[in-house]
């Protein structure tokens, strides 16, 4: 029987040292701001966006709400951007996906100025990350003074997606070796599943990236040393897909009818296979939330750097 890779003790780890980043912060008269951005009332984006605002409220984040319905315009949303981009009191948004079907999610997204886009998913951030510009941060060691030391240097100046990295913070938290291996990922999402690979790549691990028009998945997943899948479809996972020892990554959030969350993995029969395997929730769900809190005060950090106060004679 599987393992459990716990991602709340590691996101709570995360938390305590931005807690204490916002304080130092704080006695600087900095108050650390972090905008959330929800459309519509799609279930697992309403969970997301409730559990962001507490996470905001335990470490010490000013919360900025914004909420629309549904039916709201393009220009709305880009007139509301552009007021985000100025209002110094915001270090960074968090823009909940998905946006109505209606409306150009990558202009949207691209219109966050790059120093806010906590989340990695504007173009500038995906190129720099393929470019091996931003991987510095996926390569050394996180420690104590990673916030004060990336706020001054142009290589992690832009911010990586927060599930993807959490997904690499929560193996290497449980010493999980990923130099060499093989890893076979389900999804090819601009959120997770391509810049996961990038990451992987730059751990250098051998990388698979499985889709909806992949022959055969399990023949593919059967050969993975760690499996990691971000599709957002029930139980697509099953023991017999899984190889004997396998970490398994369950990346997928799943809103049932009766307001339970499952992921992607069918757990019961994919522990018996796994060496370890991550739970929905509770796996990468608390890291992704810790990742994008540690981004916004690094946001911070680096503003209070660059934008120093003056002190009158």
């Amino acid at each position: 029987m599987a393992d459990i890779l716990d991602g709340k003790t590691l996101a709570e780890r995360i938390k305590q040292r931005v807690r204490r980043e916002v304080a130092s912060l704080n006695k600087d008269a900095v108050d650390v701001g972090l905008g959330v951005l929800l459309t519509g009332d799609n279930p697992a984006s309403v969970q997301y966006y409730k559990t962001t605002l507490g996470a905001c409220r335990k470490t010490g984040i000013t919360a900025y709400e914004f909420r629309f319905a549904d039916t709201v315009s393009l220009n709305e949303l880009l007139n509301s951007i552009h007021a985000i981009n100025r209002d110094e009191r915001i270090h960074g948004l968090l823009m909940l996906m998905p946006l109505p079907a209606r409306i150009n999610a990558r202009r949207v997204i691209n219109t966050l100025v790059p120093e806010k886009d906590i989340d990695g998913l504007g173009s500038i951030s995906v190129g720099r990350l393929s470019a091996d510009e931003s991987t510095i941060q996926i390569i050394r060691q996180t420690g104590a003074n990673t916030m004060n030391r990336d706020a001054m240097n142009p290589a992690a100046w832009s911010f990586l997606p927060c599930t993807p990295f959490g997904v690499i913070r929560l193996l290497e938290h449980y010493k999980v070796p990923i130099r060499g291996r093989h890893v076979v990922i389900i999804g090819k999402s601009l959120a997770v599943g391509k810049p996961l690979s990038m990451m992987f790549l730059a751990k250098e691990a051998t990388v698979t990236v499985c889709h909806r028009e992949t022959r055969d998945l399990g023949s593919m997943t059967r050969q993975a040393d760690i499996l990691c899948s971000a599709t957002g479809k029930a139980a697509l996972v099953t023991g017999d897909m899984v190889k004997r020892g396998a970490v398994v990554v369950d990346v997928g959030i799943n809103m049932l009818q009766d307001g339970t969350m499952t992921g992607d993995v069918d757990f019961r029969s994919v522990a018996r296979k796994a060496s370890l395997i991550t739970p929905v929730p509770g796996g990468v769900g608390p890291v992704t939330v810790a990742m994008l809190l540690e981004n916004t005060a690094r946001s911070a950090r680096r503003f209070n750097m660059l934008h120093p106060s003056m002190t009158l004679a």
